[in-house]
């Protein structure tokens, strides 16, 4: 059955503007981004699909162009629509942090470079320059290595 033959309050969308995106579900949230099911199944449950075949949530999103594009119902178009996302939300994270955090002891600078890199395939050496309340101005990569190295000159 199609989602747009649900009750109002079941339909992800409808949901979401009414409880807010904390009340959805990682398929109904997902589910919202696909827009679509394919033929036979509806957005939710080929959500709830894909959450299964990659096993996770974070899976699904870290997977490969390769991997991602070869699931059923997926394309280049939801990829690059997804790596996006992913960006805008990993920019708008550090752009909070920025702000927010001070770095006066490492566990602060631990949390930042957690979501600062955490999706780097390769090691990265990362310099943090900060102001004199240690709150960070800028952070430049300056080397990336290999999967478990970076050099420093």
């Amino acid at each position: 059955m199609s989602i747009r033959h649900w009750p109002a309050s079941e339909r992800p969308r409808e949901k979401l503007l009414d409880r807010g995106a904390m009340a959805l579900s990682d398929a109904e949230l997902l589910a919202i981004f696909l827009r679509t099911g394919i033929a036979g199944t509806d957005a939710v449950t080929l959500a709830r699909q894909l959450l299964s075949q990659f096993g996770s949530l974070r899976h699904l999103l870290g997977a490969s162009q390769a991997d991602f594009c070869s699931a059923k119902g997926l394309g280049e178009a939801k990829f690059v629509q997804l790596q996006a996302v992913l960006e805008l939300s990993k920019r708008y994270l550090q752009q909070q942090i920025q702000r927010e955090t001070v770095f006066s002891e490492p566990a602060a600078v631990k949390r930042y470079l957690q979501h600062a890199i955490s999706g780097e395939q390769r090691e990265v050496f990362l310099l943090l320059y900060l102001d004199s309340q240690h709150r960070l101005i800028k952070a430049e990569p300056l080397f990336s290595g290999t999967i478990d190295a970076a050099t420093g000159h």
